[in-house]
């Protein structure tokens, strides 16, 4: 169990600030008002607009691979549901949808490696089964008949980011929690060894425990604070074709997305992602490339993305592209999140690293956080996610901030 601020037996009466207003921020804001805690969000631009505007509101256990990351999404899975009945006012913003997941091979290579991959996740509690020719197209019509494996996943599920967000600081703001947008940190405070605060653009900022969800920047603010991390910025782009008539009844994607997000190639990774909104467009993802904050936006990964759509549902060849858009995905060399204080500055927490997955691990993450605060044990141990291991630390190079 990781080390508790001061006296603490809960996250009660503690005053928390939150570095980021993304959907990561917004979740920890949200528990941590609601267990007791005094809560300020500190967002250099507005609420949800960095990481948590640009992504799909993935939910997901289909992706993970028996671990720490699968057991984390496990929990959020089942945490989802209860956040959202509390948050029932808000509930229409959010745009939950259990619809379920769908994975193919298109491939007998990607086939075999399916199924093991499937067996494995089985083991560790996923509800996933094999899908028949005929019970593929009666679940997905319009899907190419060339597939070689399908497997679904009933647990899979989204939202729609922003919406999600919002209503989650709604609540924490319902709670007493202090939100300040357009407010930049630009220095830690300290005493006696402790951080006891930020400086930002609009003042000094003081609370016994200061939080890094600042996604991407996460490790420039953690540079800037004085205690780095290795967070780096992994881009990803997004299709949006116009509305459609209903054509994808789940969330479905190739068997090859699974190794792209476990990759720590540099160059670009794609694979077909495919999945329905409720306003009529479809999502058409997903690519991953190491590129620092580059933000423009590359033929070479949209035509990626569209030749791997098309090959998944040929219907789509027809049909008009809206608009594209991409952001940047809080990477970590060894694929798991960073969650918990930080050994090296006292005061400092960080809840960051989560890559594409931030949206679906983010109501679990604010749990573990919580728990962690408290000095209390949680049904998931917390130290996977530590920040002494080698894949996080690093020293500082150059200041930055956020």
């Amino acid at each position: 169990m990781t080390a508790a601020p001061p006296n603490a037996t809960s996250p009660r009466g503690t005053d928390v600030l939150i570095i980021g207003g993304g959907m990561i921020g917004c979740a920890l804001a949200d528990r941590l008002g609601l267990d007791g805690a005094s809560v300020r969000v500190c967002e250099r631009g507005g609420v949800a607009s960095g990481t948590t505007a640009h992504g799909e509101g993935n939910v997901l256990v289909s992706d993970k691979g028996p671990g720490p990351e699968l057991a984390l999404a496990q929990l959020s899975r089942r945490l989802w549901p209860i956040v959202l009945e509390r948050l029932s006012s808000s509930a229409a913003a959010v745009e939950w949808e259990s619809k379920g997941g769908i994975v193919v091979a298109t491939t007998d290579a990607g086939a075999v490696a399916l199924t093991e991959f499937a067996d494995g996740q089985r083991g560790a509690g996923v509800q996933c089964e094999h899908l028949d020719a005929d019970q593929l197209a009666a679940a997905e019509p319009a899907l190419t008949r060339d597939v070689c494996a399908a497997v679904y996943y009933s647990e899979d599920a989204q939202v729609q980011p922003a919406g999600a967000a919002t209503a989650l600081l709604e609540a924490a703001i319902a709670a007493g929690a202090i939100v300040e947008t357009r407010c930049e940190v630009t220095a830690p405070l300290t005493h006696g060894g402790r951080l006891i605060g930020v400086q930002t653009t609009r003042g000094p900022r003081h609370a016994d425990v200061v939080i890094n969800a600042a996604g991407p920047w996460s490790g420039a603010v953690s540079e800037l604070l004085g205690a780095p991390i290795a967070i780096k910025p992994r881009r990803g782009d997004v299709l949006i074709t116009a509305p459609m008539p209903p054509t994808v009844f789940h969330k479905v994607y190739d068997a090859d997305y699974v190794g792209a997000v476990g990759s720590s190639d540099a160059a670009l990774q794609s694979s077909a992602v495919i999945e329905s909104t409720r306003g009529g467009p479809l999502l058409l993802g997903s690519s991953r490339r190491q590129c620092g904050f580059d933000d423009r936006i590359r033929p070479d990964s949209l035509a990626a993305i569209a030749r791997k759509a098309l090959r998944l549902y040929p219907i789509l060849a027809d049909v008009a592209i809206m608009r594209a858009y991409g952001g940047f995905r809080p990477y970590v060399d060894d694929h798991l999140p960073v969650i918990g204080p930080d050994p090296r500055l006292p005061g400092l927490w960080h809840a960051t690293g989560h890559e594409g997955a931030g949206i679906g691990l983010s109501v679990g993450t604010a749990q573990l956080i919580s728990s962690a605060l408290a000095g209390r044990p949680d049904e998931l141990d917390i130290t996977p996610f530590a920040i002494d291991r080698p894949a996080v630390l690093t020293t500082p190079t150059a200041k930055a901030s956020r």
